[in-house]
């Protein structure tokens, strides 16, 4: 009888022991989980906050802007769960506008003229929500892309188009040459 206990109480131990292991090493993952989703999201702030270092530094626009932008990453978790997917919604976005501010600065360094991709930045940095709470799922699905949008120039496109119009002398004009020798057979 008293190794039949023995044994009981010996089993109970180690299932304990086994049990408290296993529940360290859950929370232990759901620690290193939580760390590397914040890692993450450091990640993004901090790409974001370079690329306004560089516009700021380039002139593009006024450092009193930077934090206006910046809002964008850091708010986005005050409505929002603590989600993959919503992670990944935020690196999409600022990805998306961390590319648009990086296009706009080259072509604005192309053609040497940052006065309209400036005052696009304003006007989106003016149409930004002023509350945190204001920056809730439908802003960064619907409102924040086409606000994006309306950075890009069309500098490059209107000098392309002046090409496109330019007068081209009968005798150089392709479609007008194809014409000329349907005529002559």
């Amino acid at each position: 009888m008293t190794y039949v206990v023995f044994f009981a109480l010996l089993l109970l131990i180690t299932l304990l022991a086994t049990y408290l292991k296993i529940e360290s090493n859950r929370r232990k993952a759901i620690e290193a989980q939580k760390k590397q989703f914040n890692e993450r999201v450091s990640q993004v702030g901090s790409r974001l906050k370079s690329k306004l270092n560089e516009l700021v530094e380039a002139k593009i626009f006024r450092p009193k802007y930077a934090p206006r932008i910046q809002a964008i990453v850091s708010n986005f978790f005050v409505v929002q769960k603590h989600t993959d997917e919503n992670l990944q919604t935020l690196e999409d976005v600022s990805d998306l506008l961390i590319n648009t501010l990086s296009n706009e600065l080259t072509k604005a360094n192309q053609i040497g003229n940052g006065q309209s991709l400036e005052e696009n930045i304003q006007y989106f940095v003016s149409e930004l929500p002023q509350q945190g709470i204001s920056y809730n799922k439908t802003f960064y699905s619907e409102a924040l892309p086409n606000l994006i949008e309306l950075i890009k120039t069309n500098d490059v496109l209107q000098n392309l188009d002046i090409k496109e119009n330019e007068y081209i002398p009968e005798n150089q004009d392709p479609n007008n040459q194809l014409n000329q020798h349907a005529n002559i057979a």
